[in-house]
Order: structure tokens, then C-alpha cells, then sequence
């Protein structure tokens, strides 16, 4: 069933990619960047934009040649609208969300911005694999969680480092983060039902884990924004500020019984 799962996500994904940045390759929109950039990007025109520009926005780094991206954006919705079309996604993404790197991405997508954005999700399941791995394995065995936050660690390495220095190829990313949310999602439910009976609020840790994959179809399942704010993308990240408050209230509970456990144990030594 895991394994079907996982095609399944993943064709989903290897679809959403093929036609995840078709706007920005219109012909329609790349002209009118060509002719904006010419016509107010450079001598008197680059000077008047930049003194009309909004101080918050200099300090984004919000550039001309950006402007006319984001212009010529909704010039090539209009047509798309008009003609009865789909709307397309522009540039691959258009969100809006909550945390660091991503706020930092989505206020400006640079190549920095962009990368740090993409390694940080990816710890954050890493992380996640070795919090499963500490709590199911390691509280018995601190030898073996050690070996394997070494082993995640290299692994996020390699990673990091093929898509700095090698190549930043989307598909191997997206797959790679599919693949390691996969063991995350099912090592972690697996030891909820195995536990759901002995530790009653092991059930929040289970509704975190189903929530999270159902949400995570937005991801992958792309739409035009709602009211041209919020998309697929921005709905997702508002969606899982929940999650993660019931999340830390499973932490919470299991921490407070991990201590009762030991405090047991020490009173019968």
C-alpha cells in the first residue's frame, strides 16, 4: 500500500512539475517582459520608477525587471481569462506563509532565497525522522540514534551539496523529499498504533500525522489563488499552524509521561 502511495505522489508531483511554471513560458508574457524591461528599465524611466518606488519595497530588493514580471503576470492572466483558459502558474510558486526562510523566499525569490527555502523543508523532515528515531529507538539505545543522526546528517549533505554544486533539479528534490517524508509519515504511525492503547494522547501524534498528508496534497494539487491572494501553496502553510500546535501538545503530554516513567523507575532502584 506505502509503495503505491509513493507512485502515486510521486506521478502526482512529476505532473504538477511539467506544467508548474507554463505562464512564465508564454510567449505572450515573455514579449511584454522584453518590451517593459526596454521601455522602463533603464536611463530616465529606471530613474522615475525607482523614485516613485515604495521605501518597503527598495528594501525587498524589489527590482524594475521584477516589476515587469509581476505586470506582464496579470497582462498574461487577463488573456488567459478572456480566452476561456486555465489560469497558469507563473515562476512555480505564488504563496504566502509563516515561516523564516519561506518569508524570506516568497518576499523575494532570489537563487539564495530559493535554495534556503528548499533545504530548510528538507531538515525539517530529517529532523522529524530523527525525533521518531530518539523516541522510539533511542531512549533504549542512545548509541544507535547517535549513528543514525550521523547517517541523516550525510545524507543531508549530499543533498544540500548536489543541488548547490552539481545540479538544482526540482524532479530529484521533490522525489527526495516525497521519499523521506514517506518514512517519516510511516515510522512515526506506526509506532502511534502500536502504542495508541498503552498511551492514550500517542492519538494526537496520530491525527498530526494523517492531517499532515492529507494537507499535503495541496502541495501538490495546484490551483489559481483564491481572490488572486491565496493559493494552493499559502493555504497549506496556513493550514499547518494547527498541526503543529497539536504537535507540541503530544510533545508535551509524552515528555510529561517520560518523566513520570522515570521518576517510577528511580523510587523502585
Amino acid at each position: 500500500m506505502a509503495g503505491r502511495t509513493a507512485r502515486l505522489v510521486l506521478l502526482a508531483g512529476a505532473a504538477a512539475l511539467a506544467s508548474g511554471s507554463q505562464g512564465d513560458r508564454e510567449p505572450v508574457y515573455r514579449d511584454c517582459v522584453h518590451r517593459c524591461e526596454e521601455r522602463n528599465c533603464s536611463g530616465g524611466a529606471l530613474r522615475h520608477f525607482r523614485s516613485r518606488q515604495p521605501i518597503y519595497m527598495s528594501l525587498a530588493g524589489w527590482t524594475c525587471q521584477d516589476d515587469c514580471k509581476y505586470e506582464c503576470m496579470w497582462v498574461t492572466v487577463g488573456l488567459y481569462i478572456k480566452e476561456g483558459h486555465k489560469v497558469p502558474q507563473f515562476h512555480g510558486k505564488v504563496s504566502l506563509n509563516a515561516w523564516f526562510w519561506s518569508t524570506v523566499f516568497h518576499t523575494k525569490d532570489t537563487d539564495l532565497t530559493e535554495k534556503m527555502d528548499y533545504f530548510c523543508a528538507s531538515t525539517v523532515i530529517l529532523h522529524s525522522i530523527y525525533l521518531c528515531c530518539v523516541r522510539t529507538v533511542g531512549l533504549q539505545h542512545p548509541a544507535v540514534a547517535s549513528a543514525f543522526r550521523a547517517l541523516l546528517l550525510l545524507l543531508l549533505t549530499a543533498h544540500v551539496s548536489y543541488l548547490s554544486l552539481v545540479r538544482f533539479d526540482y524532479g530529484y528534490n521533490l522525489a527526495a523529499n516525497v521519499a523521506i517524508g514517506l518514512v517519516n509519515v510511516v515510522w512515526w504511525l506506526a509506532w502511534c498504533l502500536r502504542n495508541r492503547r498503552r498511551l492514550p494522547h500517542v492519538r494526537k501524534c496520530m491525527v498530526v500525522v494523517l492531517l499532515l498528508q492529507g494537507l499535503s496534497l495541496l502541495e501538490l494539487l495546484d490551483f489559481p489563488p483564491f481572490f488572486w491572494v491565496l493559493d494552493a501553496h499559502a493555504i497549506w502553510h496556513i493550514s499547518t499552524i494547527p498541526v503543529h500546535v497539536l504537535f507540541f501538545s503530544f510533545l508535551e503530554d509524552d515528555s510529561l509521561y517520560l518523566l513520570k516513567e522515570s521518576e517510577a523507575k528511580f523510587k523502585l532502584d
